[in-house]
């Protein structure tokens, strides 16, 4: 049964946030499938999820500054959400994969899409690794859509060559492990090149390349010019979750003290 004119409960603004997470801005429109899923999900009007989905752009800071900013007010428990997420990332991720998974009556594995054949079959082993998986998986969704589904550098588009690149590693922060902000779609080689430090972008976000490249042997010398053409060029930043300047800054001091 739709609901009308009932306010939003803690649940559907997680719930709104997972998908707003996943998918591209330009794609939150009463036509998408997925807006309408969620509306069937939540027993809410297209319109109204809609409405929800575009007003957690208020509150995204690469989104006000080119102006988009939803409805001029929102509603309280958006940014409760939001803040929420700030503050402890991984707890809500998994909850809104979780809450999701029972709203489809399906498992939380599937739901993420995890890897789970080289799973222990049971116990707390298992449920750590799990939750680990859902919220990488988790991250890498929102980082692809937030790039449109293209490499940041490139401009490739093939999904299965795609990598969620942290800009600072998973191990060495942890409170910006799911940190969109701390994410890059890159193709396999050049995210390959950014994590062996050989690749850094800075301030103006202008692609830079090690001069350890330009030792490449005339073996591999179509697929280094290939590799290496882009240096000098601008990144193709996305609409939402634009890179973070200090953690860009941070990895490239990295890399020039490398050279």
């Amino acid at each position: 049964m739709v609901q009308k004119h009932k306010d939003w409960t803690r649940e559907e603004h997680i719930l709104a946030f997972n998908l707003y997470s996943k998918i591209p801005f330009g794609s939150i429109h009463m036509n998408n499938p997925k807006v309408i899923e969620l509306a069937h999900i939540l027993g809410r009007t297209v319109g109204s999820a809609s409405l929800k989905l575009s007003n957690f752009a208020r509150l995204d800071p690469a989104l006000q500054a080119r102006g988009i900013r939803g409805m001029s007010h929102g509603a309280k428990g958006e940014e409760e959400i939001w803040n929420e997420f700030s503050n402890h990332p991984e707890e809500l991720v998994f909850e809104s994969e979780r809450l999701l998974a029972n709203r489809l009556g399906q498992s939380i594995e599937k739901v993420a899409d995890v890897e789970t054949n080289d799973l222990p079959a049971t116990g707390i082993e298992r449920e750590a690794t799990v939750r680990i998986r859902v919220n990488q998986s988790f991250f890498r969704s929102r980082i692809l859509s937030a790039y449109n589904f293209c490499c940041c550098v490139t401009s490739l588009n093939i999904q299965p060559l795609l990598t969620a690149s942290h800009i600072i590693p998973w191990a060495e922060d942890k409170e910006n492990r799911l940190n969109p902000r701390n994410g890059l779609c890159l193709n396999a080689l050049h995210d390959r090149a950014f994590d062996r430090h050989l690749m850094w972008i800075e301030d103006d976000f202008v692609i830079r390349f090690s001069p350890k490249l330009y030792k490449a042997s005339s073996a591999s010398k179509e697929t280094f010019e290939w590799l290496t053409k882009f240096d000098g060029s601008h990144l193709f930043l996305p609409k939402k979750f634009q890179p973070d300047s200090e953690f860009l800054k941070r990895h490239a001091a990295k890399c020039l003290s490398k050279i």
